[in-house]
C-alpha cells in the first residue's frame, strides 16, 4: 500500500511539474519586450514577473546563493512530506502532497534553470491586483487547501 501512495505522489508531482513548466516556457516564449502582456478577460492577464524570493515576493533579493537556499529548503520541505507519507493512509493527504510537492519542485526547477521563477498569471479587479502566480504556486495552494479540509473536518470514512 505505501508504494502505491509513492506512486500517486510521484505521477501526479510529475504531471503538475510537467504542465508547470510547460506553461512557462510558453509564457516566455509569447511575452517579451514587444508584448508585455496578455489579456485574457477583464479580470485576468498573463504579465511575465521575476520572482527571486518567495510567497508574495517575500525575500526577493538579487543574490548568487539564495536562489541554492531556497531550492534547498524546498527539496528538505518536500523530503519531510514524503516522510509524512510513510505513516499517513489517508487519500486527501496523499493528494496533497503530491500537489505540494509537485508544485514545489516546479519552482525549484526555474530556481536551478533560471535563478528565479517564473510568474505569470495576474487576478486584478477595479485596479486591485492579487499576487502574480504560475501553476506550481496554484498547485501548492490547492494542497494546503486540501490538508486544512482533512485536518480540520477529517476524512470521509471510505476514504482510506
Amino acid at each position: 500500500m505505501s508504494a502505491r501512495r509513492y506512486g500517486v505522489v510521484a505521477g501526479l508531482g510529475g504531471l503538475v511539474l510537467a504542465l508547470d513548466q510547460i506553461s512557462k516556457v510558453w509564457i516566455l516564449g509569447a511575452l517579451g519586450a514587444a508584448r508585455p502582456s496578455i489579456e485574457v478577460t477583464p479580470f485576468l492577464n498573463f504579465v511575465l514577473v521575476w520572482n527571486r524570493g518567495v510567497s508574495f515576493g517575500l525575500l526577493d533579493r538579487d543574490s548568487v546563493w539564495q536562489p541554492w537556499l531556497l531550492v534547498g529548503l524546498s527539496l528538505a520541505i518536500v523530503a519531510g512530506m514524503l516522510v509524512w507519507l510513510r505513516t499517513e493512509r489517508g487519500r486527501g493527504v496523499t493528494l496533497a502532497i503530491a500537489l505540494i510537492a509537485g508544485g514545489a519542485a516546479g519552482n525549484a526547477v526555474d530556481r536551478m534553470r533560471l535563478g528565479a521563477v517564473v510568474d505569470f498569471v495576474d487576478f486584478h479587479l477595479d485596479g486591485w491586483h492579487f499576487a502574480t502566480f504560475n501553476l506550481a504556486d496554484a498547485a501548492i495552494t490547492c494542497g494546503v487547501a486540501v490538508l486544512l479540509v482533512v485536518s480540520l473536518f477529517g476524512a470521509p470514512k471510505n476514504a482510506t
